[in-house]
């Protein structure tokens, strides 16, 4: 937070200084509060819409970028007023381009680089229980096959009930899937079961079907169910009831349909309205910056899709329609 507040006041002392040596260039006596108040209005603009990530630069690059836009500001000493003083203006909007881009791209990586290795880890933790499974599943048959030899047969019903519940779990995940996928649903799975939430996957066919690239495919499915656990997490808490989260995925007439409906608390209107539209909007606590909901939107569309969802009655329900276009 400190942070932000130093950078935000540098980036509005500057554009102060900067609009003030422009206006001198003219022959109206323009007032002080112009510029201030232009850069303000600028400055909350940016506010606003932007997404702060200069932080992944580090210390040394932001503090070195500061002071070539510092040295800027010797141009208005020994120099008159002119035209010229276009040019450290330009240079400090071009200057400042950079900064946001360099660091909306190392932030980019990072994430990217976080997010390989959760999906590596999520696909070790499938692969090792499917192999557990299968390592175990002659000890079942040889368990169940003395059962029924010694006519125990409401033991073996309960044993192979038990045994069922436990594979199915892993065949809801993984069955037809991608690696990849099937590691992201086998853990968004596994984590909600964890929270005590219900979930229900109703898939006519392998969400690896989509035309989406993996990436694509797992980043989606990714903020869909997290975000979904999320309210359904504190949905529960409130009112002490076990919440439920259905994924369903099906293709009716050339589209991929692929909706998630969940329990959730209210959300307030001015959320609501923005929600998949920009940066910034999110219905979580401090720490959370609203990226999620917006990544949705930008992968849904660069496939030619669309997104819309609904929230009514404590359920909160979200409509995924992507052509079947490869």
């Amino acid at each position: 937070m400190k942070t932000t507040f130093i950078y935000w006041a540098f980036l509005t002392l500057l554009g102060i200084t900067h609009l003030h040596a422009l206006f001198s260039v003219f022959t109206l006596d323009i007032p002080i509060f112009v510029p201030i108040l232009l850069s303000l209005i600028v400055i909350f603009i940016l506010f606003k819409r932007m997404i702060l990530e200069i932080v992944e630069l580090g210390i040394l690059w932001n503090i070195l970028l500061c002071l070539m836009q510092l040295s800027l500001l010797f141009i208005y000493i020994y120099t008159a007023p002119s035209w010229i003083y276009l040019v450290p203006f330009l240079i400090f909007i071009g200057l400042e381009y950079m900064r946001k881009s360099s660091a909306n791209k190392v932030a980019s990586l990072a994430r990217s680089l976080q997010q390989f290795e959760e999906q590596q880890n999520q696909i070790n933790e499938t692969f090792r229980i499917v192999r557990s499974e299968r390592h175990d599943f002659l000890k079942h048959v040889s368990a169940v096959h003395f059962m029924l030899e010694n006519k125990q047969y409401h033991e073996a019903k309960t044993y192979l009930d038990q045994l069922v519940d436990g594979y199915e779990e892993t065949n809801l995940s993984i069955r037809g899937e991608r690696g990849i996928v099937a590691g992201v649903l086998h853990q968004m799975y596994r984590q909600a079961q964890n929270k005590g939430i219900a979930v229900v996957y109703d898939l006519d066919l392998p969400l690896s079907t989509l035309p989406l690239s993996d990436q694509h495919i797992v980043a989606l499915l990714g903020n869909l169910l997290s975000n979904s656990m999320d309210a359904c997490e504190e949905w529960q808490s409130k009112h002490h009831e076990q919440a439920l989260l259905t994924l369903q995925f099906y293709k009716r007439s050339g589209l991929y349909l692929l909706t998630c409906k969940n329990n959730s608390l209210p959300i307030p209107s001015s959320i609501l309205d923005q929600l998949f539209h920009s940066y910034g909007n999110t219905t979580k606590g401090n720490g959370h910056e609203g990226l999620g909901t917006k990544m949705m939107k930008d992968i849904v569309e660069e496939h030619k899709g669309f997104l819309d969802f609904t929230y009514k009655k404590e359920e909160f329900l979200v409509k995924i329609k992507i052509p079947e276009i490869r």
